[in-house]
């Protein structure tokens, strides 16, 4: 399972009924962040959500609308009482842009962790999450994050009579990737079919369409897609700033076949993004139009 909850909807600074950029991510029990913009930590507690689960923190870029938020985020938990470490990753220069934040924070109970993004693709692990995060185009250094929660195959006992795996140790070889048998070491591949489909949210903001987010979006069950602009006369304006309009982001759903797409990060000057939204569904039949605190949790296939 995968649980996705937009906190906030926003670009470029908050409105009255719409925070700044950030999207809470949960699986197996542990949480990571996608920015954190101003307000997010209010954002978390209006969607109900703990401070303290949050263990990783993936920026994508250094613009105020999605990093703002991080001193007041990092003072409450040092007030509820944290002191696990926190991992944040982004661009190059992360430590540095957080560490001028922290004039304000100089003082927490926990440590900070820095990962900081160089290459155009790179992976990391969390919570059984296989991330990866691709750079994106705006007008600095910037990120999308692809998180795939993989699903192993089925447990096949025939399989595993035809690679002579003693029965006594069938329940150990489908939970750990090897055991050891009278001096024998098996394999969890000796005894289970192919991997099953698993579970990949893909989530990009503030970018202009690029082949890398086609690439990483293929097959996504949901894909979150910054719509900065719904009038597709707004194209100048998008090529300028390194945004995208509604449309450029249907038909990177469309064309990467995914089963859902979420608008999110929209502009100041789109107080009602649902204007756009039956023209958007023409290129894309399941397009949403985000709203903050917006929620879904997603679960494997039945096979």
């Amino acid at each position: 399972m995968i649980d996705v909850t937009l906190l906030g909807t926003g670009g470029t600074m908050p409105l009255k009924n719409r925070w700044l950029t950030s999207c809470l991510v949960r699986t197996e029990g542990r949480s990571l962040l996608i920015d954190c913009g101003e307000g997010t930590q209010i954002a978390l507690r209006c969607a109900g959500k703990s401070l303290q689960a949050l263990e990783l923190l993936c920026i994508t870029h250094y613009h105020a609308d999605h990093i703002s938020g991080l001193p007041g985020l990092l003072l409450s938990m040092g007030v509820d009482g944290r002191t696990e470490p926190l991992t944040i990753c982004g661009p190059v220069g992360l430590e540095h842009t957080v560490e001028g934040l922290r004039v304000i924070a100089p003082e927490l109970p926990f440590s900070l962790n820095f990962i900081e993004l160089e290459q155009p693709e790179e992976i990391l692990q969390f919570a059984g999450l296989q991330i990866t995060a691709f750079r994106a185009d705006h007008t600095l250094p910037c990120y999308g994050y692809r998180m795939h929660l993989p699903r192993a195959g089925k447990f096949d006992p025939q399989k595993a009579k035809e690679n002579n795996v003693p029965m006594k140790i069938w329940g150990l070889l489908q939970k750990q990737e090897t055991a050891e048998f009278e001096g024998v070491t098996y394999h969890r591949s000796q005894v289970m079919g192919a991997e099953r489909r698993g579970l990949t949210v893909t989530y990009c903001t503030d970018t202009r369409p690029v082949p890398l987010l086609k690439t990483h979006a293929q097959d996504a069950d949901l894909l979150i897609l910054e719509g900065m602009y719904g009038d597709d006369d707004k194209y100048d304006k998008a090529m300028e700033t390194r945004h995208m309009l509604f449309s450029e982001a249907a038909c990177i759903a469309r064309d990467a076949k995914v089963r859902r797409l979420w608008l999110t990060h929209y502009s100041p000057s789109l107080p009602n993004p649902e204007d756009y939204l039956a023209a958007v569904q023409e290129i894309f039949p399941e397009t949403v139009c985000g709203e903050d605190g917006m929620n879904i949790d997603l679960g494997f296939d039945n096979e």
